[in-house]
């Protein structure tokens, strides 16, 4: 199944690179139509983030309130659940979906042809920035780094878009992850062939645009139909507490 997958893959990206007539351009391409028809599950994956949001403060009460009896406690977040229509796997289904089409398209880029380019600006995006360092120099490997820092920084700024909403202790735990996660990505990047960087850089910039425009939009919406149900059907919780039965005394 899965080779079939990566075949099927394969032949949709020769069939762009047959009518535009560079590969770069025809993984570029492939990267878009793939985001594109993710976006109803990113789409999905983000109103249930949203409604989590609005229901953590209530989810965290009852989780204090029956800390001591976890059977009511699992009874208690349920009953939650199924009065806000809101399923906890919602919003990580979409990502585990879009895990086989992103490793497909990172092992159909790793398997263009060897003269594939991506016009003047890469001659070869079979190489890597390390090989083409190593073969040809610097000049020649300019390009490649470009696109290889490029990666990193790509990687690095959805971590951060997000940061005036958090407070000081997790921006600053943001920031340090953020740098971390760029420096892994600028290393993986500097020995990959330049149609994955190619691939990672077009969805990053994608990822970006979506967060920055597509994704506030519905986080936005969601919220407010979260909070307006909340509102007009609260939710009443039980606040007794388990009763603990007394222990015994040991009769001297």
């Amino acid at each position: 199944m899965w080779e079939w997958f990566i075949n099927f893959l394969t032949w949709v990206l020769a069939g762009i690179q047959g009518v535009v007539g560079d590969w770069g351009l025809a993984v570029i391409i492939l990267t878009v139509i793939i985001r594109l028809l993710l976006t109803p599950l990113m789409a999905h994956s983000t109103k249930s983030t949203a409604r989590m949001q609005v229901m953590q403060p209530k989810l965290q009460e009852i989780q204090e309130r029956y800390a001591d009896d976890p059977e009511r406690q699992a009874e208690e977040l349920r009953k939650v659940y199924a009065d806000m229509k809101f399923n906890p796997l919602g919003g990580c289904l979409p990502i585990f979906l879009q895990m086989p089409v992103f490793f497909g398209l990172f092992t159909v880029a790793r398997q263009v042809p060897a003269d594939a380019s991506f016009y003047n600006i890469l001659p070869s995006i079979a190489q890597s920035a390390q090989t083409v360092l190593d073969t040809s120099g610097i000049m020649a490997a300019a390009p490649y780094i470009l696109f290889d820092v490029l990666f990193g920084v790509l990687t690095f700024i959805p971590m951060i878009m997000n940061v005036s909403t958090q407070s000081e202790a997790q921006k600053s735990q943001t920031m340090i992850m953020g740098g971390v996660m760029a420096l892994m990505m600028l290393w993986f990047g500097w020995g990959v062939p330049a149609a994955v960087l190619l691939y990672y850089v077009t969805s990053s910039i994608w990822q970006v645009i979506q967060q920055r425009v597509i994704t506030k939009r519905v986080m936005d919406k969601a919220k407010a139909e979260a909070e307006a149900e909340a509102v007009n059907r609260p939710i009443e919780v039980d606040v007794v507490r388990k009763e603990k039965k007394a222990r015994p005394h040991k009769k001297n």
